[in-house]
C-alpha cells in the first residue's frame, strides 16, 4: 500500500513553501493550514504588500481626480506650483476634507478617514505618493502588510484627530497617515538595534526631522497632524509589533480587513453624499 501525498501549499499565514500534509505550520505553527477557509483571496491574493501598496495609491489618485471633477470651472494653471491642478475647497469639503469646520460646523466625523485620500494639488499628492512608495514596502517587511495598512489608517486617523483638537480649521492629505509609518520605522529601527536597526533609525529619524523643518517654513502645513502622526505610528508599533518578535495573526487581518471596509464605505459615502449635493 503507498503513501500518497498531496504535494506542497503556501501557509496562508506566513508565506512559506510547507508539505500539503501538515497538520501545523512548521514555521509560524498555524493549525490547519491547508483549510479552505484559510486559503480564500484574502489571506492569499491580497496578502502581497505591492497589491495592496499599489490600492492605496490607486485610492489617492482616484479621490484626486473625483475632487477635479468637482470643480466648478476647470482648474488652470498657476504660478504657484503648490496650486497647479488644484482643486476647489468647495470639492475638498464636499469629498471629505477634515478640521473644525468640517467636524463642528457639519459634524463630520467621518472625515477623519477621508481626508487621507484627498490632496489640495498636483505636487501634494506627488510628493505624498512618493514618500510612501518609499517608506511602505519597509514597513510591510518588518511589520508585515496587514499591520502597515493597521498603522498607516489609524496613524493618519489619530493625526487629523489631534489636529482638530489643536484646531486646525481645514486639513486633507495622507502625509499624516505617512507619518504615521515612519513613526512605526522609526520605533522599529530603536526597538531592534544592531546595525541594520540602527540604519534604519538613522534613516527614517532623518526623514521625520526634515518633514517637521519643512512644516515650519512653508505656510499652511499642518504640523499637529505630522507630529501626531509620527507619534501613533510609533505607539501603534510598539503595541502590536513587528515580525522579528511576534507573526502577523488572524487578528492583525480582522484589524486590517476593519479598516479596509472602514475606508472603502466612508470614500463611497464621500462621493455618493458629494454628488448628491453638486
Amino acid at each position: 500500500m503507498t503513501n500518497h501525498k498531496r504535494g506542497s501549499i503556501i501557509c496562508p499565514n506566513c508565506r512559506k513553501l510547507i508539505s500539503a500534509d501538515e497538520s501545523r505550520c512548521p514555521y509560524c505553527n498555524i493549525s490547519k493550514p491547508d483549510a479552505w477557509w484559510k486559503n480564500n483571496l484574502w489571506t492569499q491574493g491580497v496578502s502581497s504588500a505591492d497589491q495592496i501598496i499599489k490600492a492605496i495609491i490607486y485610492a489617492n489618485i482616484g479621490m484626486y481626480i473625483i475632487s477635479l471633477l468637482f470643480n466648478s470651472r476647470l482648474p488652470g494653471l498657476s504660478f504657484n506650483p503648490f496650486h497647479i491642478l488644484s482643486p476647489e475647497n468647495r470639492s475638498l469639503l464636499l469629498l471629505g476634507a477634515t478640521g473644525t469646520i468640517p467636524v463642528d460646523k457639519m459634524h463630520g466625523w467621518w472625515t477623519l478617514v477621508s481626508a487621507n485620500y484627498l490632496h489640495g494639488g498636483i505636487l501634494h499628492i506627488l510628493f505624498n505618493m512618493i514618500a510612501f512608495s518609499q517608506i511602505a514596502p519597509l514597513v510591510s517587511r518588518e511589520y508585515g502588510v496587514y499591520r502597515m495598512f493597521i498603522i498607516y489608517t489609524l496613524s493618519g486617523i489619530i493625526g487629523f484627530r489631534i489636529s482638530y483638537l489643536a484646531g486646525v480649521a481645514f486639513t486633507l492629505g495622507a502625509s499624516a497617515a505617512i507619518c504615521g509609518l515612519i513613526g512605526a520605522a522609526i520605533y522599529y529601527g530603536k526597538s531592534r538595534g544592531g546595525t541594520y536597526g540602527h540604519a534604519i533609525y538613522r534613516q527614517i529619524g532623518g526623514w521625520a526631522l526634515g518633514i517637521m523643518l519643512f512644516g515650519f517654513v512653508v505656510p499652511g502645513i499642518n504640523n499637529w497632524g505630522h507630529g501626531a502622526g509620527i507619534l501613533a505610528g510609533a505607539a501603534i508599533g510598539f503595541f502590536i509589533g513587528y515580525n522579528e518578535r511576534n507573526r502577523e495573526s488572524l487578528l492583525h487581518k480582522i484589524l486590517a480587513g476593519s479598516c479596509a471596509i472602514i475606508t472603502v464605505i466612508v470614500l463611497c459615502w464621500a462621493v455618493g453624499s458629494g454628488i448628491s449635493t453638486m
